[in-house]
């Protein structure tokens, strides 16, 4: 039924837009005859368009803030709204793609999960004393079926020269297979170093498979694709965009930054691939993000998500044992490698926010290039901060994007008022994704807290109970918190009139994600 709505609501849109041009074309003005008749079809036609797409956004829509965005732009600008609305605006999870994604996806996590979850004593596991994380490890078997995991050596890179120096030699020492999976791949010095070492180690027979985003890798050259696959070098892109401007897939998009080697070790976390996540880049002075190197069983889960995500890109089912070796790993550290996307059956990463959220009793460190939480999340975070628990979010004193930048900037000054701590990072750009909560658990991974990452991209997230882990992200947020200049209510509220204009234009545009 919904495909007989948005055919009509198209077809009328295009039929508009033909009339229009056909009218313009044989220069026909209002001020004849025949003018004033094209105009008043045209009149007519705008009108039943527009109320008709109005219920298609309407039925579709479950979010009444996001409907009623939708149908403010639709009102604003009704001879775009149809398309802004297909491009920007759909529930992917109605869509018959992601339904064929979820069919798809292999079982052995869920197995693991379901094992685990009637199994497993919690009280032997390390750091699982606090009834908080053991209902959080509960949660995330149960939303993202995601099996824990305690043979693991988890080691902490801050920024991207640890992070591409340990990545990339890793890659050289492979043997067997490498997996590539990322939102953006820039076709510069970093990404050009990578390119080449993928090309000598698929010359050397080694398995090598790369996915990345087609939007986020727009810029991309043929010639960098064509390189690598001339070299036995697997290339696919997620949902290929053939036109962007019109195409359903631009907003649903694989923000996931994978990388697992042999098997045995895995990288996860905020840092895509190019000279600017070096700190390389002309608009910033420094790039600081935050990435995981894995070694153990925790890679396991990695490695289930990108042959997921490889099987529904290329139809090929990958599978055999020496995807999934045996691990020597002597040391005990207790992950949880949680996805989610707007085909998964529930807000996983949201939930497992809140719920870290909820539990917090002493802190919730927080560092995020956007501050734009869905609405459960922020009165989570004002609750805490009211209830005396020591909230501090470090977030970017200069735009990336800039509607995301005021949407971020809007949501200031009810968080100060409640008591949260807001940072400006003043040495760059922080592009981390980390939450830290009590000494007890920790989140390091691709998702962002904004609207876009909890509901509409695919993401990737390393939940950590480890609390020498914890301890070394604790030390990064101190140097952080040096590196930032503190938000002042009192300065805040005497912002300029321009600045709060541009927050609630951020604030109006937020829902529409």
């Amino acid at each position: 039924m919904k495909k007989v709505f948005y055919g009509v609501a198209g077809i009328g849109t295009l039929l508009f837009f033909t009339l229009y041009a056909i009218g313009f074309f044989n220069s026909i003005t209002f001020e004849t005859e025949m003018g004033a008749t094209v105009f008043s079809v045209l009149n007519v036609l705008l009108k039943v368009n527009v109320i008709w797409i109005g219920l298609v956004i309407f039925l579709e829509n479950d979010n009444p803030s996001r409907t009623l965005a939708w149908l403010i732009v639709l009102i604003l600008l009704p001879l775009l709204g149809f398309f802004l609305y297909v491009l920007f605006g759909r529930s992917y999870r109605k869509k018959n793609k992601a339904k064929r994604k979820h069919l798809k996806d292999s079982d052995r996590m869920v197995k693991a999960a379901q094992i685990q979850s009637g199994l497993i004593d919690y009280m032997t596991l390390p750091n699982s004393d606090k009834e908080g994380n053991k209902r959080l490890m509960q949660l995330l078997l149960n939303n993202a079926k995601a099996p824990f995991s305690l043979s693991n050596k988890v080691t902490v890179l801050t920024n991207g020269t640890s992070k591409f120096s340990r990545m990339f030699e890793a890659i050289r020492r492979a043997e067997s297979h490498i997996h590539l999976e990322y939102f953006i791949i820039k076709d510069d010095t970093l990404g050009s170093e990578l390119k080449n070492l993928l090309i000598e180690k698929a010359l050397q027979g080694v398995e090598v498979r790369l996915i990345y985003d087609d939007v986020g890798s727009w810029r991309l050259s043929k010639k960098y694709l064509e390189d690598l696959k001339n070299a036995g070098v697997e290339v696919y892109a997620f949902f290929k965009v053939p036109i962007p401007v019109f195409s359903r897939e631009l907003n649903y998009r694989n923000h996931r930054k994978i990388t697992v080697v042999d098997g045995v070790i895995g990288f996860v976390g905020g840092l895509n691939i190019g000279d600017e996540y070096m700190g390389y880049s002309t608009k910033f002075s420094f790039w600081r993000d935050t990435h995981l190197e894995l070694k153990g069983e925790a890679v396991y889960a990695l490695q289930t998500i990108f042959l997921n995500d490889w099987n529904f890109v290329s139809n090929q089912r990958i599978e055999g044992a020496s995807y999934f070796p045996e691990v020597a790993i002597e040391t005990q550290s207790l992950v949880q490698i949680a996805a989610s996307g707007p085909d998964s059956e529930w807000k996983c990463i949201l939930q497992a926010f809140y719920k870290m959220i909820a539990n917090a009793e002493d802190k919730i460190w927080i560092a995020t290039p956007y501050l734009v939480p869905e609405e459960s999340l922020m009165m989570g975070l004002k609750t805490a901060a009211l209830s005396g628990v020591d909230v501090r979010i470090i977030i970017p004193s200069e735009p990336d994007h800039f509607f995301v930048y005021w949407a971020s900037q809007a949501n200031i000054q009810q968080l100060l008022e409640a008591g949260v701590r807001i940072y400006r990072y003043a040495n760059g750009f922080i592009h981390s994704k980390v939450i830290v909560i009590d000494r007890q658990v920790a989140s390091v991974g691709t998702a962002n807290l904004d609207i876009r990452s909890m509901e509409i991209n695919f993401e990737v997230n390393a939940f950590l109970y480890d609390e020498a882990v914890i301890v070394r992200l604790e030390e990064d947020f101190i140097n952080d918190f040096e590196d930032s200049v503190e938000y002042n209510l009192e300065n805040f509220n005497k912002r300029k009139l321009r600045y709060r204009f541009l927050e609630a234009m951020g604030r109006l545009v937020s829902p529409l994600q």
